[in-house]
């Protein structure tokens, strides 16, 4: 005979009793209580200190961004102002150098993503095979990265020096080859601005991915290694599956920055010859300051808004594409 200790369902089990404590919220009522919470628990205190670098963030970036937005509708040269509408985006659009320009620059991505792109990665696999001496040979790869780009426009420009005795043509002299105009024709103008740019930004990429092979598992070599896989073998099927994610954010930077090309054309050709090398951002400058005062900041304004529109859709539509990429 047994006692009975309290009140049982049909079955003969026990119903289930309440916590004391109540139902737990849901993730609902956990975002209505999270802003006093946060106040409550230091949050107040991490605005204060946040609040400085808000200010300076608003004052030296969403204003300018702002001003420019407004000026993008108006014609001025910065003494005076008109509002014109959308007049400077219809001018943009008829200026028959805009074409020219965004053929050039794509042109100029091109090659940077063909020529310059698998450099750096190609350096950081043979340097992280090297077992001697790798912080020296790490500090010579990145040394372009250090000297300032004028210099290095200038030590560029006499290597590209049009007459036989130039550097370049020299030692291409050397194999029977004439003097290259590097710089002087429309053929070679925009292929030489791309190895120039290439030797000054390889060094930095190289570096993050130097770092990042620290992160592959050595285990993984050793086992290629002992299946008898060559170095190219380990590189495709070791090494490149783990730099997937730093590869693509790297490739989608490298499109951002060569879009906005602007120091090798200016310091190299100043859109020459016959336009060959004029990029968009150097057509910009044209707008803003190629006409002394009587410039039109408002043209100027509405191309590097266009541009800029145009680079945050292009993010947007490739961080979606490959975010599975970057994952599997």
């Amino acid at each position: 005979m047994t006692l009975d200790t309290g009140p049982r369902t049909r079955l003969g089990t026990r119903p289930r009793t309440r916590s004391r404590t109540g139902p737990r919220p849901t993730p609902r009522s956990r975002r209505r209580a999270a802003p006093g919470g946060r106040l409550r628990g230091g949050g107040l205190s991490t605005f204060v200190f946040a609040l400085p670098l808000l200010v300076i963030f608003g004052v030296f970036s969403w204003l300018p961004i702002g001003r420019a937005l407004v000026m993008s509708f108006q014609k001025t040269n910065l003494l005076t102002s008109t509002w014109v509408g959308l007049d400077n985006f219809r001018a943009v659009l008829e200026d028959p150098l805009l074409m020219t320009a965004i053929v050039n620059t794509s042109w100029f991505a091109l090659l940077a993503l063909v020529l310059g792109y698998p450099v750096p990665l190609i350096a950081a696999v043979l340097m992280s095979e090297v077992r001697r001496r790798k912080g020296l040979y790490s500090a010579l790869a990145y040394l372009p990265v250090v000297v300032p780009p004028v210099v290095a426009v200038l030590l560029w420009r006499f290597f590209y020096d049009a007459r036989p005795e130039g550097v370049f043509n020299s030692l291409l002299g050397g194999i029977g080859i004439g003097p290259v105009p590097w710089l002087q024709s429309p053929t070679w103008a925009m292929p030489s601005l791309v190895l120039e740019a290439t030797w000054a930004a390889a060094g930095g990429t190289m570096i993050i991915y130097l770092a990042a092979l620290t992160g592959v598992p050595p285990e993984l070599y050793d086992a290629a290694e002992v299946d008898g896989a060559s170095i190219w073998r380990k590189v495709f099927h070791v090494t490149l599956p783990h730099l997937r994610g730093v590869l693509l954010i790297t490739l989608i930077l490298q499109i951002i920055g060569t879009s906005q090309v602007f120091l090798e054309p200016y310091l190299f050709t100043d859109g020459g010859p016959a336009d060959a090398t004029l990029t968009v951002l150097l057509l910009i400058y044209r707008y803003a300051f190629g006409q002394s005062l009587g410039a039109d900041y408002g043209k100027a304004t509405a191309l590097s808004l266009m541009l800029a529109l145009f680079l945050a859709l292009l993010s947007l539509v490739y961080l979606r594409v490959t975010r599975r990429w970057s994952t599997t």
